[in-house]
C-alpha cells in the first residue's frame, strides 16, 4: 500500500519492558520504609497489588502520579508528592538497563526510513517514559502517550490523535500492536488498518473484530507497505 504510514505500539511490539514500572514501585518501597511506611504484605502480595494499580492506571482510570500517591498513602505515608518525583526518577533511570528492543526491530525501522515511510508510536503510558522506551528501541518518530492525549487505547480519541499527527487519512495508516483489544479493535474502530503482532503463536479471540493482517515477525511490517486490504 503506497503512500501509507506505519504506527506502532511500544511495549511488546518494539521492545520488552520487563515490568519496568513494577520494579520502580518495588524500589520505591525503600523510600516508603525510610519515611515510616510499611509494605501491605508479602512480596507476592505487593507485586499483585502493584500490578492491579498499574492496570487501572494504564486503562485511563487515573494518572501515573495519582497511582504513586495512592501507593504511598496506602502504605502509611501522608506526604506523597516527593514520592511522585522519586518514582519518575527511578523509572526513567531503569530504561537503559531494563528495556530490551525486540530482535529485528532495528533492521525493520532502518528499512522504513530508507523507504521514507512516515512512522509514529502510540502507547498507553506516560511521558517521558514512553518516549525513552521508544528511543531505546531505536525509534525516532513522534511518540504519543495516553497521559498527554487524555485518552487511552482502545478509545478512538487516542487513535484520532495519531491520525492527526501523521497527517494521512486513517485508512492509509497501519497500526501494529500485540494486544487484540486495545490495539486491533481500537485501531479498527477509528478507521485505521490493524496488524496484529502475534510473536507467541496465540489464537486470536473469536469474539473480537479480526485484524487486517497478522504478523509473527516484526520485520514482516515491511510487507504491509505494499499490501492492499480487502474490506
Amino acid at each position: 500500500m503506497r503512500g501509507c504510514a506505519i504506527a506502532f505500539d511500544i511495549d511488546h511490539t518494539l521492545a520488552i519492558d520487563n515490568k519496568l514500572e513494577r520494579i520502580a514501585f518495588l524500589r520505591l518501597l525503600e523510600a516508603v520504609d525510610a519515611e515510616g511506611g510499611a509494605p501491605l504484605g508479602t512480596l507476592d502480595q505487593e507485586t499483585t497489588a502493584i500490578d492491579v494499580l498499574l492496570e487501572r492506571q494504564r486503562s485511563g482510570a487515573f494518572s501515573i502520579d495519582e497511582a504513586v500517591r495512592r501507593f504511598v498513602v496506602e502504605r502509611g505515608v501522608a506526604q506523597a508528592q516527593p514520592f511522585v518525583l522519586r518514582f519518575r526518577e527511578i523509572a526513567l533511570s531503569l530504561v537503559d538497563e531494563i528495556i530490551v528492543p525486540l530482535p529485528g526491530v532495528s533492521r525493520m525501522l532502518a528499512e522504513l526510513r530508507e523507504q521514507d515511510v512516515a512512522t509514529a508510536a502510540l502507547s498507553n503510558g506516560w511521558s517521558p517514559l514512553q518516549q525513552r522506551k521508544a528511543e531505546r528501541s531505536g525509534f525516532a518518530g513522534p511518540v504519543l502517550a495516553s497521559s498527554d492525549i487524555g485518552a487511552a487505547k482502545p478509545d478512538p480519541r487516542a487513535f484520532t490523535a495519531l491520525v492527526e499527527t501523521l497527517g494521512l487519512p486513517a485508512d492509509r495508516i497501519w497500526y501494529v500492536g500485540d494486544n487484540p483489544h486495545s490495539d486491533v479493535v481500537g485501531a479498527k474502530a477509528a478507521g485505521l488498518r490493524a496488524a496484529w503482532y502475534n510473536a507467541e503463536g496465540r489464537a486470536y479471540p473469536k469474539d473480537l473484530v479480526p485484524p487486517d493482517a497478522q504478523i509473527t515477525n516484526i520485520c514482516d511490517v515491511i510487507g504491509l507497505i505494499a499490501s492492499p486490504v480487502v474490506r
